[in-house]
């Protein structure tokens, strides 16, 4: 049992950026064994971040915050964020996956989109364990670290009970060989695409169609439905947004996000920022992916096999 005075020692602090009646935000750091150290709206946001305040938690309730706004803010707070080595959660709408996301990228990032109170709690639950991990190793003293270790230790048991009711299973955090890796006896692909997009396009639609007569959560596999679809719009030369990613993942928008910085971290997608529209980030296959697509689609044609 951890006292009081150790827990508020080094409790997780959040500056939370929201309008005043945020108290969904509120409670949920709450919840999740954080502490508000300060609340500012976001026409103060800019003034928040350049006082001289230390905190772990960077809380941003985006949801009908203008798309102006975002622009000029984000990018400020997120190397502020950064500089602290704190973790940012973010709370937003549908219509903003494309805005945040380009400004708003990587591991230190959480995007929730529309996010039930049981989501926040999680999400903000997760950030703060990672962040006190990172400060054991900032901290001096073995006294400290232990002490910090300890309470960790106890975040991480609720993250891992929170995060439980509502995770997915996912890529392992480090991938072994990459996907572009021949040594399993298919051979090098041969040069030159050995599918088409209209294969591709037809291949999606009839993994869709299943949905018409099971359960689509059973069915669930956005980080192939995400695959396919780049796979098909790079053959198409066609560019694809952070937000039609998501809508081609077929699972609820935070799934989808959560997905998307997973693949990237795995070094399977890349994003590339529209050079014409700040406002905007393309998502693609790095490179390993490609050759990983090709492998597959030219095995399956040798095997006789149908594109799943």
């Amino acid at each position: 049992m951890i006292d009081d005075a150790l827990s508020y020692d080094v409790k997780p602090g959040a500056l939370l950026i929201a309008p005043p009646d945020a108290t969904a935000a509120a409670e949920a750091i709450a919840l999740a064994g954080a502490r508000i150290q300060q609340h500012n709206s976001w026409a103060d946001a800019a003034a928040a971040v350049a006082r001289p305040l230390q905190f772990d938690l960077l809380v941003l309730e985006a949801t009908g915050v203008a798309a102006d706004v975002l622009d000029e803010t984000l990018p400020l707070l997120d190397r502020e964020a950064q500089r602290h080595g704190a973790r940012i959660v973010v709370a937003l709408d549908v219509a903003q996956i494309d805005t945040v996301s380009t400004h708003l990228f990587g591991r230190h990032v959480q995007l929730l989109c529309q996010p039930s109170t049981r989501e926040r709690v999680a999400a903000l639950t997760l950030a703060g364990a990672m962040r006190l991990d990172a400060a054991v190793g900032e901290i001096g003293g073995d006294a400290e670290a232990a002490r910090l270790r300890r309470l960790n230790e106890e975040v991480a048991r609720i993250a891992e009970t929170l995060a439980r009711l509502t995770r997915e299973d996912g890529l392992p955090e480090r991938p072994g060989p990459s996907v572009g890796d021949r040594r399993n006896g298919y051979g090098a692909p041969p040069v030159g695409d050995v599918v088409g997009p209209h294969d591709l396009r037809q291949a999606i639609r009839a993994r869709r169609l299943r949905g018409q007569f099971f359960d689509p959560t059973l069915l669930e596999d956005p980080a192939w439905d995400m695959l396919l679809d780049l796979y098909a719009a790079e053959l198409e030369r066609a560019q694809v947004s952070v937000s039609s990613l998501c809508i081609a993942a077929s699972v609820a928008p935070t799934t989808a996000l959560r997905w998307i910085a997973k693949m990237t971290d795995a070094g399977l997608l890349e994003r590339h920022p529209d050079p014409f529209d700040r406002r905007r980030a393309f998502m693609a296959l790095s490179g390993n992916a490609r050759d990983g697509m090709r492998g597959y689609f030219a095995a399956t044609r040798r095997a006789g096999l149908t594109i799943a």
